[in-house]
């Protein structure tokens, strides 16, 4: 079993493999290929993998493929150090679970009002997703009960003790079952880690995926550019890639607006995302730049952490990051799941010093480049080929990817080909459409029904 390749090499519960396709996975990723077959199994796990090795893939299927979606109550709870983290996972649990019959899956995270995630408890969820700091909340007020979950995950195991929830996570560990299955992800393996799978496991497998083996295939540039350039020299090189989407990080917040505005104004389809933004503006951006619809994200460090998108292009540093653990971390957002991928940093001459203690830890870095010229004018760039959708109707709406589909390629006459991603949230829906068609599935959508009813649909 270890030399399982395929998905289809599996003991898989059948309806899991049309999750898979719906999600475009079918080539196992090292990590997969490795941990799925003691997880199938029901044993605990220890995994040591870097962040896009398709760690949340194997977990979720394993987790799924154990449920009863017959037996109520919670069955599986997953945990993670954020917000955007776990809204993230939560998604592909969905995708993977689209052949599985009435499986309900709740995310319980911080920053959200308590109320309704009281109200959705009433009838409990199989799984749960969320944070640690509002699971224990609504676990010690009586409302979420976990005495029959039997999968517990730990994501980012390192990270959440590191934002101090050792205790938390104690807690909720200890209002499950003794006799649970626990998988926990790492991707470091300090000694606070090793206490807590003492504590949490019974003999679990051990995996450590090797670092040589899942280096991702990532060039690395630096391109010479002083402040007033690095419009141009990043307007250059989102040229110069093409098709493909790119994240671009900035040091500071207010670069963040500012450069998202200014590479709009010049055609890009660029939005920003950081701390300051409200949620659900900022799971739009999200679900906009993982449906295509932007293609350029305009990140701070914090708001790109639960930034799960496998085929980001291109990486660009506005700004040198000034310490290298957030170089890396930014870096790796592209050359994910076993794709090639490009970085670059602009480094001013100001920025010189920074780009010095970078070298001191990261050793040698190649020579800065000048940067590609470009005249900066309005509609430089051509548009996104998608346009996002959104409908004011949700999961609470009983509503599904396959009535939204329908509505679009029966009423609307949409081929299906022309629709692409649909995200299903509890009150509100996107569905990305090719642009050249989306005033006309607007105005469809807008005069006609879906499943019977009329919704509000507007186009972001």
């Amino acid at each position: 079993m270890t030399d399982a390749v395929e998905f289809t090499d599996l003991p898989l519960a059948p309806a899991l493999f049309q999750g898979l396709d719906a999600a475009g996975h079918v080539r196992m990723t090292p990590v997969q290929a490795r941990a799925l077959p003691p997880m199938l199994e029901g044993r605990d796990a220890l995994v040591q993998a870097p962040t896009g090795s398709g760690k949340t893939v194997a977990f979720g299927l394993a987790l799924l493929h154990a449920l009863d979606s017959s037996r109520s109550g919670v069955q599986a709870l997953v945990l993670c150090p954020t917000r955007e983290l776990a809204e993230q996972v939560a998604r592909t649990l969905r995708r993977l679970a689209t052949g599985l019959p009435n499986v309900k899956l709740l995310t319980l995270t911080g920053g959200v009002p308590l109320a309704p995630h009281l109200a959705s408890l009433v009838h409990p969820p199989h799984v749960v997703v969320g944070t640690p700091g509002r699971v224990l909340e609504l676990v010690e007020k009586g409302a979420l009960d976990l005495s029959g979950a039997s999968t517990v995950v730990l994501d980012e195991a390192d990270r959440m003790l590191d934002m101090g929830f050792e205790e938390p996570l104690r807690a909720i560990l200890a209002a499950t079952p003794r006799q649970r299955r626990t998988l926990l992800f790492s991707a470091t393996y300090p000694e606070p880690i090793r206490e807590m799978a003492r504590a949490a496991m019974s003999e679990p497998v051990e995996i450590r995926v090797d670092d040589a083996a899942q280096a991702p295939d990532i060039e690395q540039r630096f391109i010479a550019a002083e402040p007033e350039r690095k419009l141009a020299a990043l307007a250059g090189l989102l040229l110069e890639q093409g098709e493909g989407s790119a994240v671009v990080f900035c040091n500071m917040r207010r670069d963040v607006d500012e450069v998202a505005g200014s590479l709009a104004h010049l055609g890009f389809s660029a939005l920003a995302l950081h701390g300051d933004m409200e949620q659900r503006d900022r799971e739009e951006v999200l679900v906009r730049f993982a449906n295509r619809s932007c293609t350029v994200l305009v990140a701070s460090d914090v708001a790109a952490r639960g930034l799960d998108v496998e085929d980001v292009a291109l990486v660009v540093n506005y700004d040198v990051p000034s310490d290298a653990d957030t170089y890396i971390h930014r870096v790796g957002r592209t050359g994910r799941a076993g794709r090639a991928g490009r970085a670059a940093t602009l480094v001013s001459s100001r920025e010189a010093g920074r780009l010095r203690a970078l070298e001191e830890r990261l050793g040698t870095l190649p020579a800065a480049r000048r940067a590609p010229e470009v005249q900066l004018r309005p509609g430089l760039a051509p548009r996104a080929a998608m346009a996002t959708l959104r409908i004011d109707a949700g999961r609470s709406d009983k509503l599904r990817p396959g009535d939204v589909l329908g509505a679009l390629t029966g009423e609307a006459g949409l081929p299906g080909e022309a629709i692409g991603r649909i995200d299903i949230f509890p009150t509100r829906t996107y569905v990305a459409v090719r642009a050249g068609l989306a005033t006309r599935a607007l105005e469809r959508l807008q005069a006609g029904r879906i499943k019977g009813r009329r919704f509000r649909v507007r186009r972001l």
